[in-house]
C-alpha cells in the first residue's frame, strides 16, 4: 500500500525526513562547519583504514616470506630429534616435564641458520603433537591450543591462530613431513601488533588534531564568509521593525557593501532595490493617503455650511403660516431627515480625517465608570426592547484622554449593539479595574445575539462595512461607526478587537491605565453613588449613580465586580 493510499511511509525516507527537519532547524554556519568537518573525519578515516590495512597486509607480507626462508627446517630439526629420542628411549614412558638432557646425536635446533628468536616448531603425527619448542625460548602448549595445531591443513598456506599458551597470535605454516607427520612453523606476531598499535595511535592523534584544527578554523573563516549575509539578515531584522503600515514612511537602512562580484553581494544589492521599490510604493501610497485625507477633511468642511443652510431652509419652509399641501410637507421632511443623516456622515468623515491627520486629543482624567453609566442609561432610554446590564467595580476606574470622544466610542459600541441584534437582547458593558501591578484598562460590551458573520469580522473597523440581514440594518447606518471608535481609541494608545459566534459577540477595548488615584471625589467615598433628589440637575461630569444596589437611576441593572 502505497503512502497516498494511507499506507505507512517507508522507515528510510521517515529518517531523511527527520533529518532534514533536525538540519532545517540549524543555522548555516553551523550546518557549514559541521558538514566540513564531518567530511573532513569520513575522509581520514578511509585514509587512516587505507594505510592500517596496507601497512598490515605488507608486515604480515614480511613474515610470510621469514616463513617461507625458513623453509620448516626448525620443524625438520625437531623431526629429527624427536626419531633420535624414540630410537634411544622405545618403550620409555613419555617424557616428563622437565626433560632430560640432550640424547647423543641430537641437534641444536636453536642454532640453525635463518631461525629468528621466537620462531616456534611443532611436529604433528596422526593429530598429536608429539614435538614443539620455540627459539631461544621454552614453550607448553595447552590441550585447545595442540587440538588447534593439529587442525592446521599441510597446504604450505599462512594462517594466523592465537596461542593463549604462548600469550599471542602466530602466524603459522604446515607442510608434509617425511613419515606421513605434519610440520609446522611459526612467527609470532607481536612485534608487528606492537608496530601496527603505534601506527593506529598516531593516526587517531594525526586526524583528530587535524579535525580540530579545521573545526577552529572552519568556524572563523566560514564566519567571515558569512558576514556580509548576516548583514543582509541585521538590514531586513531593521526594516521589519519599522512601522510600516501607514503614516509617511522612509527606508533608509541599505545593506552595506554589495559587491555584485560574490553570490551574497548580489543578494544585497537584489536587497537593496526592493526596498528602494518598496519605498518608492510607500511614498506614493503616503501621499495618496494624505491628499485623500485632505479632500475628505476640506469635503467635510465645506459641506457643512450648505447642509446646514439646506436643513434651515426646510424648516422655515415647513415654518410658513399658510397651508403646506402634504406632499410638500412630505418631501421637506424627508429633506431634513436626509440633511440631518449627510450633517452626521459629514462630521463623522471629518472627525475620521481630523485623527488620520494626527490631531491631538485632550489628555485629562477620565471617569470610564461614569461613561459607562450614562452611555448605558442612553442607549436604555433608545432601544428600550433591550436588557442592559453593567459590570463595574467598585473603585471608579480612572483613564487619561478625551472625554468627549470616549463617550463617543461608547455610545457607538452600544448604539450598535442596540441596533444590529433583535428585540430582548441582552447587552452587558463590563469594565475590569486594572490591579496593583496592571498597566492596562479593559472595557467589553457584550450581546447575546445572532452575531457576525465571519467573512465580516476580519475588516469589522474598516470605513463604510454593515452588516447582512443576521445583524439587521438601522435606519440611517453610515457604516463610520466601529471606523470612529477603532480610530479614537488607536489614538489613545489602546487597541480594540471582536470576537463574534452565535449568542455571543463581545467588542473589547483596552486603554492604557492612569498612574496615581484620582478615584475618589470630593464628599463622596468611592465605589458609593446616591440617586439625585427628584427634578435636581447634575452637572456634567459629577458621579450619580445607585441608591440601592444592583440598578441605576434608569433601572439599568448594575453588578460589582
Amino acid at each position: 500500500m502505497s503512502q497516498r493510499d494511507g499506507g505507512p511511509a517507508h522507515p528510510a525516507r521517515t529518517r531523511m525526513s527527520r533529518l532534514g527537519d533536525w538540519l532545517a532547524g540549524r543555522t548555516l554556519r553551523w550546518r557549514l562547519i559541521t558538514g566540513l568537518v564531518a567530511l573532513l573525519a569520513v575522509a581520514c578515516a578511509v585514509v587512516g583504514l587505507v594505510i592500517y590495512v596496507t601497512l598490515q597486509r605488507a608486515l604480515l607480507g614480511q613474515v610470510d616470506a621469514q616463513l617461507m626462508a625458513a623453509g620448516g627446517r626448525y620443524a625438520a630439526c625437531m623431526e629429527a630429534n624427536d626419531a633420535i629420542e624414540n630410537a634411544g628411549g622405545e618403550g620409555n614412558a613419555a617424557p616428563p616435564e622437565n626433560p632430560p638432557a640432550p640424547v647423543s646425536g641430537e641437534q641444536d635446533c636453536s642454532k640453525i641458520a635463518g631461525q629468528a628468536a621466537g620462531t616456534f616448531g611443532a611436529r604433528v603425527k596422526n593429530g598429536v603433537v608429539t614435538a614443539q619448542g620455540i627459539v631461544s625460548g621454552r614453550s607448553r602448549l595447552s590441550a585447545a591450543d595442540k587440538a588447534a595445531l593439529a587442525r592446521l591443513p599441510p597446504d604450505g598456506h599462512f594462517y594466523t591462530l592465537d596461542l593463549d599458551s604462548l600469550h599471542g597470535n602466530y602466524r603459522l605454516t604446515a607442510i608434509p613431513g617425511h613419515d606421513h607427520d605434519v610440520l609446522i612453523t611459526g612467527i609470532p606476531l607481536a612485534d608487528i601488533e606492537a608496530t601496527l598499535r603505534k601506527v593506529e595511535i598516531a593516526t587517531l592523534t594525526v586526524f583528530g588534531g587535524a579535525l580540530l584544527f579545521t573545526g577552529i578554523i572552519g568556524s572563523v573563516f566560514v564566519g567571515l564568509s558569512l558576514r556580509p549575509l548576516r548583514r543582509v539578515a541585521a538590514t531586513a531584522t531593521r526594516v521589519t521593525e519599522l512601522p510600516l503600515a501607514s503614516g509617511e514612511v522612509s527606508l533608509p537602512e541599505r545593506v552595506p557593501d554589495a559587491d555584485p562580484r560574490t553570490e551574497v553581494g548580489q543578494v544585497g544589492a537584489a536587497f537593496n532595490r526592493m526596498l528602494g521599490h518598496v519605498e518608492a510604493a510607500l511614498t506614493r501610497r503616503a501621499a495618496s493617503e494624505a491628499r485623500l485625507r485632505r479632500f475628505a477633511a476640506d469635503a467635510s468642511h465645506e459641506l457643512r455650511t450648505p447642509l446646514a443652510a439646506i436643513r434651515g431652509y426646510a424648516e422655515l419652509a415647513r415654518r410658513h403660516p399658510g397651508p403646506v399641501p402634504e406632499d410638500i410637507a412630505h418631501a421637506l421632511g424627508r429633506v431634513e431627515s436626509e440633511s440631518a443623516r449627510m450633517s452626521v456622515l459629514v462630521d463623522e468623515l471629518l472627525l475620521l480625517a481630523q485623527l488620520d491627520a494626527g490631531r491631538p486629543l485632550a489628555r485629562d482624567p477620565v471617569d470610564l465608570t461614569r461613561l459607562a453609566i450614562d452611555a448605558a442609561s442612553d442607549a436604555r432610554a433608545a432601544t428600550p426592547d433591550h436588557r442592559w446590564r453593567l459590570e463595574l467595580p467598585d473603585e471608579p476606574v480612572m483613564v487619561r484622554g478625551d472625554e468627549h470622544r470616549l463617550r463617543q466610542v461608547l455610545a457607538n459600541l452600544m448604539g450598535n449593539a442596540g441596533s444590529h441584534t433583535p428585540p430582548g437582547t441582552t447587552v452587558t458593558v463590563t469594565l475590569t479595574e486594572p490591579g496593583p501591578d496592571a498597566s492596562s484598562v479593559v472595557l467589553s460590551v457584550t450581546d447575546d445575539g445572532p452575531g457576525i458573520p465571519a467573512e465580516l469580522q476580519p475588516g469589522l473597523f474598516e470605513r463604510f462595512v454593515r452588516g447582512d440581514s443576521s445583524r439587521s440594518h438601522a435606519a440611517g447606518s453610515t457604516g463610520l461607526g466601529l471606523a470612529i471608535v477603532d480610530a479614537v481609541t488607536a489614538a489613545h494608545g489602546g487597541s480594540v478587537g471582536v470576537t463574534s459566534r452565535p449568542g455571543r459577540t463581545s467588542f473589547v477595548i483596552t486603554l492604557p491605565g492612569m498612574e496615581g488615584s484620582l478615584s475618589a471625589r470630593a464628599g463622596q467615598p468611592p465605589g458609593v453613588w446616591t440617586e439625585p433628589e427628584p427634578g435636581t440637575q447634575t452637572e456634567p461630569g459629577t458621579r450619580t449613580g445607585l441608591q440601592k444596589p444592583g440598578t441605576a437611576a434608569d433601572g439599568t441593572a448594575i453588578r460589582h465586580t
